[in-house]
């Protein structure tokens, strides 16, 4: 305990020194000095909780000097902040005041220009209406000497219209007479083809709920020993499928290795070969995969009972072209018709 209370009090005493010097490095000199003269006073020792407290007190004085700086920086802060919100308050309040200016200007130059098109707008009316009212006056000279000219030309055509007059509703008798004759017969086909086109939209719609019955019909959905027979063919076909997927793709994958680790000898094309054979290896796999999401259709099929219609005619699909090729989505006759 003793040796422990020794090494703690050694290494205090070290550290205070460290402290106070770098607080005020102007007085080490001066302590230097006081070592000097041979008839210096014997310090007396202290113990070993007053080095404690005084290097507390010297910690404590160096964290309020440190406030003290945080503080001084915050306030220098908030005085910039708010030197630089005046000075951008003054600029936003100039340039206010520079567009409220150009918008009273425009406004004034809109007014002058508002005036001086209603000034020439009015005169190019009162020109219009004098222009308006000497054609007006000629015009009504003109009309009255056809009026005169009409009124003759009237009364010597009078006898002659009024014949014709009669002739011409006697005609008129005659064809809404024929009128009425061609109207009855539209009228009786027009009621003959509403007949047809009735039983024409009857048969289709008799033919759509058909083709729609058949689009949805499950032909299978019965037999579900078939559906699992069918499932299990699946289901093997897909895993033999993603196996040769595994196969196809680590073959490229080592084929490229090779590619990358050899060099190759460009004048014997063995290097164009291995990527050919690689690219033939990707498109094989790409192509598996496509049958993959086949098989995946199919299985979702066979779940729900539908597996087994034709999607071109929507007819049941054999049961022998079923499990012959995996997956199938269409019958023998839609299939020769692509």
């Amino acid at each position: 305990m003793a040796a422990s209370a020794k090494t703690t009090s050694k290494t205090a005493s070290k550290k205070a020194p460290a402290k106070k010097s770098a607080k005020a490095p102007a007085k080490a000199p001066a302590k230097k000095a006081s070592k000097a003269p041979a008839k210096a006073p014997v310090a007396k020792p202290t113990t070993h909780k007053e080095r404690e407290a005084k290097a507390k007190a010297a910690a404590a004085n160096a964290k309020a000097a440190k406030e003290r700086e945080a503080k001084a920086r915050a306030a220098q802060k908030e005085r910039e902040a708010k030197a630089k919100a005046a000075a951008a308050a003054k600029a936003k309040a100039a340039k206010e005041r520079e567009a409220k200016a150009r918008a009273a200007q425009k406004e004034r130059e809109a007014k002058a220009k508002a005036v001086a098109a209603a000034h020439a707008k009015a005169a190019k009316e009162r020109e219009a209406k004098a222009r308006a009212a000497q054609k007006e006056r000629e015009a009504k000279a003109k009309v009255a000497a056809r009026a005169r000219e009409a009124a003759r030309k009237a009364r010597e055509k009078a006898a002659v219209e009024a014949k014709r007059q009669r002739e011409i509703e006697a005609k008129k008798r005659a064809v809404e007479a024929e009128r009425l004759r061609k109207l009855r017969e539209f009228e009786r086909r027009e009621a003959d083809e509403r007949k047809r086109q009735e039983r024409r939209e009857a048969e289709e719609r008799r033919r759509q709920e058909a083709l729609e019955r058949k689009m949805h019909s499950k032909p299978y959905a019965d037999d579900v020993a078939f559906l699992e027979e069918l499932r299990a063919l699946l289901a093997e076909t897909r895993a033999s499928t993603m196996h040769q997927i595994d196969i196809a793709e680590s073959e490229a994958n080592e084929m490229l290795v090779d590619r990358e680790r050899l060099e190759y000898d460009d004048e014997d094309g063995t290097g164009a070969a291995s990527d050919i054979q690689r690219d033939q290896l990707k498109e094989f796999a790409v192509t598996l995969r496509t049958k993959v999401d086949e098989i995946d259709v199919a299985l979702a099929r066979v779940a729900d009972g539908s597996y087994g219609r034709c999607d071109g005619c929507y007819e049941p699909i054999s049961q022998a072209r079923l499990r012959a090729q995996l997956p199938v989505f269409t019958c023998v006759s839609c299939r020769a018709a692509v």
